[in-house]
């Protein structure tokens, strides 16, 4: 054992941080509470570098953790827990308690640290959640809208794809300018949506009984609505500035995935980065995730096969990537969901739980190797008409 060796164990709170330093001989060499203002975190990381800790390691309490964090990781070496892996011992139900099982859980490498990536991609982290937050707030005013025009009688999403088409918003700032004329506001729905479902049903669904306050109240969602979608753009452009000026070959080489552009690529760097040595495997990636079926398996009988809980946001948008890849032609992705799917009759969501795995074993190895997506499938129709050609030519030569 390193006798010079001296760890601190943090409890973190929303208004008080308890903090325990342990010897090598688990003699506790300090103990205090302290609280969660700037000053206050400063004095507690000099009182620990005064005694020499050189570890220290803290339970991931929402995000009261992160400024704790911030003030501590310049001058120690630190490990973030999950509070999972942690289980107070019985009879340690004290926070100074807490602190002092960390300390020594730390100082018997009983624990190992969460995944905190580096600062800039932290930064990129925040605008990746932020546009997903966005996102949602974006799909629920859209609801609202389109609730507070039915509620006039107005029933055009009936009859289009979504009530971002370019025909339902013309129909709706006309009405938000007071035109609610059924003739004129028919002549701005698209033809082909007229042709489809006729001239009269679609004026029938643009008829409507629109007071001034129900104007009022579309024109102020809309507003939102148009403020949120100005917001993520603006969102998505600094997190590509980001990822083009200190990822960009990771960047690149993540879109030869199919089914990954621009959001796809950033999302997965400012939520993984590009240093995977975190996840000394592909499976670790994958369990980190939450792809992965959790173990519940009692007396030979499999109680759940469902995913673990993990990266909710790195989980979305590899959902987001399966739906495209799998109806991608000619490519590996696609043709193991047809087959899946079609062929042996598998639950078709359940499959893209599958494809977001294989994404994301392939994102671990071209990241950790260097090297672009290689698209086996792609690769074995090569190989077929090469083989094909061969004894064409083979056949033509003896005949």
């Amino acid at each position: 054992m390193d006798r010079n060796r001296t760890v601190a164990g943090l409890d973190v709170h929303k208004d008080s941080i308890y903090l325990c330093i342990m010897g090598h001989d688990e003699t506790i060499i300090f103990e205090k509470t302290y609280g969660v203002l700037t000053p206050e975190l400063r004095q507690m990381c000099n009182d620990m570098t005064d005694r020499g800790v050189s570890e220290a390691a803290m339970e991931s309490t929402a995000v009261y953790w992160v400024p704790v964090w911030n003030e501590l990781c310049v001058s120690m070496e630190l490990k973030l827990v999950n509070p999972y892996f942690i289980k107070q011992l019985p009879g340690r139900k004290s926070d100074i308690k807490d602190a002092q099982w960390i300390a020594e859980c730390l100082l018997k490498n009983l624990i190992r640290g969460s995944f905190v990536p580096e600062p800039i991609v932290q930064d990129m982290r925040k605008l990746n959640r932020r546009i997903m937050d966005l996102n949602e707030d974006m799909t629920y005013n859209c609801n609202k809208l389109d609730a507070a025009l039915q509620r006039c009688g107005f029933r055009l999403s009936n009859y289009v794809s979504t009530i971002k088409s370019r025909s339902y918003q013309s129909v709706l700032q006309a009405i938000i300018n007071g035109i609610t004329d059924p003739e004129e506001l028919v002549k701005m729905v698209h033809g082909r949506t007229v042709n489809k479902h006729g001239r009269d049903t679609v004026k029938a669904a643009v008829s409507g009984l629109f007071s001034k306050t129900d104007i009022t109240v579309f024109r102020q969602i809309k507003e939102v609505i148009d403020t949120i979608e100005r917001q993520i753009e603006e969102c998505q452009k600094e997190l590509t500035a980001l990822c083009r000026e200190h990822f960009p070959e990771q960047y690149r080489r993540i879109q030869t995935i199919p089914g990954v552009k621009e959001r796809a690529a950033t999302a997965i760097i400012a939520e993984t980065g590009v240093d995977l040595k975190m996840f000394a495997t592909a499976a670790c990636l994958v369990g980190w995730c939450g792809l992965k079926p959790r173990n519940d398996v009692s007396n030979g009988r499999y109680k759940s096969r469902k995913v673990t809980h993990g990266n909710r946001y790195l989980r979305q948008i590899l959902i987001e990537i399966a739906w495209v890849a799998s109806r991608t032609r000619n490519c590996f992705f696609s043709n193991f969901s047809y087959i899946q799917t079609t062929v042996k009759k598998k639950s078709k969501m359940k499959i893209q739980v599958a494809i977001a795995r294989k994404i994301l074993v392939a994102l671990w190895h071209m990241l950790s190797k260097g090297e672009d997506f290689i698209d086996i499938y792609l690769r074995r129709l090569e190989e077929q008409k090469l083989m094909e050609e061969k004894l064409k030519s083979l056949e033509s030569k003896m005949a």
